[in-house]
This record gives structure tokens, sequence and C-alpha cells, in this order.
């Protein structure tokens, strides 16, 4: 009888070699009918890195490899990932956020910029027109003399010609009141810069309402008792003041703005003024009619009232317009 035959036995599976491994695929991730992995242009993103990486459909990844470690986030049996996987996974992501912020702070920016140039717009404007002004290009090259009368402008002018050349915002305000304060005329003055070279002086000029006897002559006067000028015999058309106390009393003030408000036709008629108190101002005029003034006060009422008077009678030798409303002639 025939000993049968063993049954054949399947022969053990051959190993394959490292290189003919199988592709490993990531599950979940690349698809198997061919589509692209996440959408058209992009890549697989890492779980654990949260970074992309770029697969082509036609490329297989050998299992194990740092690419499949970086993929599935570290998890592979083959080893850690190494230093320079962890920095270029780095590198990424802060590529990635930079790009996110410059998106959502370009707003921003641009408003910052438009900011940033208006300023800077503004402050050459500024500056360059504080250089100009402060240049020969503005310098003075004439001076107008405006408001004199009793004064003669020309004189004005060649005192004030160490300003000639001065650029216009530079003028010495000090050094022009050091001018002209050898006028005593001048009561008030003014300086205009009219660009590009002309600055402007406007003066007013005080107003003579008298003069004054004292042993050097007859001073003329204005109504703050300031001299005008001195001569030797008593100018004609002023009023001769006598006032107790002189220049500096309260009763030299009050005839003064007495004199001072009425009008230039009816101050010529005054030939003198007198005055003890502040209350109690006389005017003698020309015709040797007296005027009894009394205080300053409604100077401009009483001046009215008594051009009314001398209108009405004016043969009278008394006029008391010390109560305005009542005007008495005797």
């Amino acid at each position: 009888m025939r000993r049968p035959s063993p049954i054949p036995q399947q022969a053990p599976p051959v190993e394959p070699a490292e290189s003919a491994r199988p592709a490993t695929t990531v599950a979940g991730r690349i698809p198997v009918s061919g589509e692209s992995v996440g959408g058209a242009g992009r890549g697989v993103q890492g779980e654990r890195t949260g970074f992309a990486v770029p697969i082509r459909l036609d490329e297989r990844i050998p299992a194990g490899t740092a690419h499949e470690r970086a993929i599935d986030g570290g998890g592979g049996s083959d080893g850690p990932l190494t230093a320079r996987d962890l920095w270029q996974a780095a590198k990424a992501r802060r590529k990635v956020l930079r790009a996110e912020i410059r998106r959502f702070t370009q707003r921003s920016r641009r408003r910052r910029i438009g900011w940033l140039v208006g300023v800077l717009a503004a402050l050459v404007v500024v500056g360059g027109s504080v250089a100009a002004a402060y240049s020969p290009l503005f310098a003075v090259q004439t001076i107008t003399v405006q408001g004199t009368s009793a004064l003669r402008a020309a004189d004005v002018q060649k005192a004030l010609e160490g300003e000639i050349g001065t650029p216009l915002a530079l003028v010495d305000s000090n050094a022009v009141k050091a001018a002209l304060v050898r006028f005593p005329l001048i009561e008030t003055y003014q300086l205009e810069a009219h660009p590009p070279h002309d600055l402007v002086v406007r003066i007013v000029e005080r107003t003579p309402v008298g003069v004054v006897h004292s042993e050097g002559g007859f001073t003329v006067v204005d109504a703050a008792g300031v001299a005008l000028s001195t001569t030797p015999q008593r100018p004609a058309g002023y009023a001769l003041i006598d006032i107790k106390g002189g220049t500096n009393a309260a009763a030299f003030a009050a005839a003064g703005t007495v004199l001072r408000t009425l009008p230039a036709e009816l101050r010529k008629q005054v030939d003198g003024v007198t005055a003890a108190t502040p209350d109690d101002v006389a005017l003698q005029l020309t015709g040797g009619a007296k005027v009894v003034w009394g205080s300053a006060d409604q100077s401009a009422l009483k001046t009215l009232t008594l051009q009314r008077l001398i209108a009405a009678k004016p043969d009278q030798s008394l006029y008391d317009v010390s109560s305005p409303g009542v005007g008495v002639v005797g």
C-alpha cells in the first residue's frame, strides 16, 4: 500500500525589500480616485504641527519617513521628529501668521500712513513759510509813515532808517520805540508789515490844548500835560492854562479833559483856563465872556449846550453850563 504524499503547503510570503514597501497612505487625507487633497492648490494639513505639506499624486511616500511622521503629527514608530523638521514647521507657521496679520491690519496701516503724510505736508508748509518770512526775501526796503500832520513824515522815516534791510518778522519793536520817543508829538503808533518789503508806521499825534507859562517860556502841552514844544513868546491860538498845582494836579487833568472835548473851532476861542479843584473849571473866551464849566463830567453835553447858547445869545458875558440840562446866561 502506497504511503500518501504530504499535502503541499503554501510558501511563506516573501518580505519585500525596503525600497519596495508599499506607500503609506494617510487615512482620511489622500483620496483614492486621484482628487486633489483638500481642494485645488492645497496640501495635507498636519494635525500637530499646523503646517501644510504639498503632495503630488504621482509621488509615493515611503512609510515611516519623516514626511509621514510630519503628516501624522509625529506618531510614527520609526523615530521622533528631528530638530530640522520642527524648525521648518515653526518657520512655516510664523510665515502664515505674519501674512494674516498684514491682511487684517492693512486698513489701519493705510490710515496711519495717511495721517503721517498729512502731518509731514503741514510741517513742510509751515517750515517753508517761517523760513521765507525770516529770510532776506522779505526784508524791509521802504518805510511808510501815516497819520502825521504837525510832524514831518520824512523825519520819522529818517529816524527808522536802521530797520532797512531787516526781515519784516525780525523788526525790533524796542528799537522802533527808542527811535520814536524822540518825537514828543507822537502819542501812539502802530507797526504794520506789508510783505514783501513795506513797513507801515501809523502815528496818532498828541493834541495840543494850551500853553503853560514858566520861567523857561511858554510850553505847549497836551491834555495829559506832556510838553510838546517851548518858545520864549506865547504862541497864538492856544489858551493859557493857569492851574494851581501845575500839570501834575488833578485840576489840570480835569481842565485838559475839558479842552480836548471842545471842537477845534471852539477851542481857538478860549483864551484862558483856570481851576483850583477838579470841580471848578472855568474858561475865558477871547471876546471877554466867561464860561462856568464845573467838573469834567458830561463834557460832551456841556459843549453842545455852550454852542447853542453862544449861537442864540452871542453878546453875553457869562455862560453857565455846569448843569448841562439848564444853561444860564448873564
